[in-house]
């Protein structure tokens, strides 16, 4: 009789769900286990069962884990072009009502919703604006609340729109009270929140579903839909797509942007 060979990487999957509430068999294996073999073999660990005792015996070493396996690459007016169109046609025709409700669903540290912030303070300064952010990273979430920026970040901005929306610090720039005012942000699971339908007029998922197996990126997509409103927008990154489209009541108007009917 010979022992049952142990998933290292499920194992591992399992130890971190319990941790953190971080359930990475939600996404595409390949890559996410590529990323973790060559996390811990830099260190010298080549078994992902040493890997979880080595978590266990020292808590510190979490943090740089964290930071290797939630994506948090961001900065302020990331693919602009996609951003012009937001501030000179979609911004105008959502707040026709009065009132603009977005949502930055994986706000990283916060570039995305101050950009957007920042926009909606120039395209549609008579409307009443919210911005909720979230993000499964609670220490990008306390960030984010902060408003800070480096100058890294703001390295492609515009910079009039800078200067408009955001304030010189030592550490580069603060979003200014105004904008802070409108944007508020949680730690919450994509997969996991339970959403209102018809709550948003605006969604912004972007460059946050690359990683997850396609089941599960099409029913997320699914739901990001039932949460908009008829009218609403949703916006993905320019690597991503919505499958099948129709089938969740959204239709292409833009590359990368859908409208609900």
């Amino acid at each position: 009789m010979t022992l049952a060979t142990v998933d290292d990487y499920v194992e591992f999957c399992t130890f971190l769900r319990k941790l953190t509430g971080i359930d990475l068999s939600q996404y595409k294996r390949p890559q996410m286990e590529r990323r973790l073999r060559t996390f811990y073999a830099n260190k010298g660990v080549d078994n992902l069962s040493d890997a979880i005792a080595r978590v266990r015996d020292d808590p510190s070493q979490l943090e740089p884990l964290l930071d290797r396996i939630t994506i948090n690459v961001s900065q302020l007016w990331r693919n602009p072009e996609q951003w012009e169109l937001i501030q000179t046609q979609l911004l105008p025709e959502l707040a026709e009502s009065g009132q603009v409700r977005a949502w930055s669903a994986g706000c990283s540290y916060g570039a995305e919703a101050y950009t957007l912030a920042t926009i909606c303070h120039v395209a549609i300064p008579g409307a009443r604006v919210s911005i909720q952010g979230t993000d499964i990273d609670k220490r990008m979430v306390q960030r984010a609340r902060l408003g800070v920026f480096s100058e890294d970040d703001a390295r492609t901005a515009p910079e009039k729109l800078m200067e408009i929306g955001f304030e010189r610090v030592e550490e580069g720039w603060r979003a200014k009270l105004n904008l802070r005012a409108m944007a508020r942000f949680d730690a919450g699971d994509l997969l996991q929140m339970r959403l209102r339908a018809a709550t948003y007029d605006l969604i912004l998922c972007r460059n946050t579903v690359i990683y997850f197996a396609e089941p599960i990126r099409d029913e997320l997509h699914a739901r990001l839909a039932d949460a908009l409103r008829p009218g609403g927008y949703l916006v993905i990154g320019s690597t991503e797509r919505v499958s099948n489209a129709s089938a969740v009541g959204l239709a292409m108007q833009h590359p990368f942007i859908y409208r609900k009917a």
